[in-house]
């Protein structure tokens, strides 16, 4: 289940990539399917060494094109192991809303993303996420959850902040929102309720069949309702002084 739109979010072949905080790898693993040199990075040792397991298993299985690579590793998101300028592409889906310092992640990112290159940033919609924290403190007073909810217009703000300039936008997973909706009504931790056992096996079905009926139900409700908004940006190229300039 992919959030981020590579039809708007276009790859080349051989564009490095960084996945940063890539979780499960799902952008990971597109990345790499689409013939791009993959950097999978998250702090969660655990999932980065599942990460590698799939990264050599889709090797082995002929997935990935000629001259596509992958690499899973642990890593800081404030204090990203890579020289500035490194990579075409940056990914971070689901992460800035569990950082406290999101402008220190926006400026890492910004360092090692090369001029001209581009960044999908995801986040919890503000309203579907409003929702949730009203209806259970559980679903975001844990170590390691949310700590804010961020609206359209403030993540904007910040990512000019940091020096991109955002060309896009949408929302994303609007089936999903009332997954949550009753997993925090009936408790997070409770999966044995028939309403959400019930909900989950349809985006399970739909996530495995991709039944025309819900993708184009989903594509109407994603305005409303979606889950996830979904921003891209690109880093400008800085004008060249001339030598004269230079000189001063």
């Amino acid at each position: 289940m992919l959030t981020v739109d590579f039809s708007r979010f276009p790859l080349a072949p051989g564009d490095r990539v960084l996945d940063l905080g890539c979780g499960a790898g799902r952008h990971a693993f597109e990345c790499y399917r689409r013939g791009a040199r993959v950097v999978a990075l998250d702090r969660n040792g655990e999932e980065i060494r599942e990460v590698a397991t799939w990264f050599a298993a889709m090797k082995e299985a002929g997935e990935a094109p000629a001259g596509a690579t992958a690499t899973a590793m642990e890593g800081d998101a404030l204090a990203l192991p890579f020289p500035d300028e490194s990579f075409d592409v940056v990914i971070i889906s689901e992460v800035m809303e569990h950082i406290p310092d999101d402008k220190g992640v926006l400026a890492e990112m910004v360092r090692v993303l090369k001029p001209g290159g581009r960044i999908a940033i995801t986040v919890p919609r503000y309203g579907p996420e409003k929702i949730c924290w009203a209806l259970s403190d559980a679903y975001h007073e844990v170590e390691g959850g949310h700590i804010r909810i961020y609206k359209a217009d403030e993540l904007l703000a910040k990512i000019r902040g940091a020096g991109l300039e955002p060309y896009g936008t949408h929302h994303a997973h609007a089936l999903h929102s009332p997954y949550w909706w009753l997993k925090c009504a009936f408790g997070v931790d409770n999966d044995k309720a028939l309403p959400v056992r019930a909900y989950h096996k349809l985006l399970v079905w739909d996530i495995m069949k991709k039944p025309l009926a819900t993708r184009v139900t989903e594509r109407a409700l994603n305005p409303v309702v979606g889950k996830s908004f979904v921003a891209y940006a690109t880093k400008p190229h800085l004008p060249r002084l001339s030598p004269e300039v230079a000189v001063k």
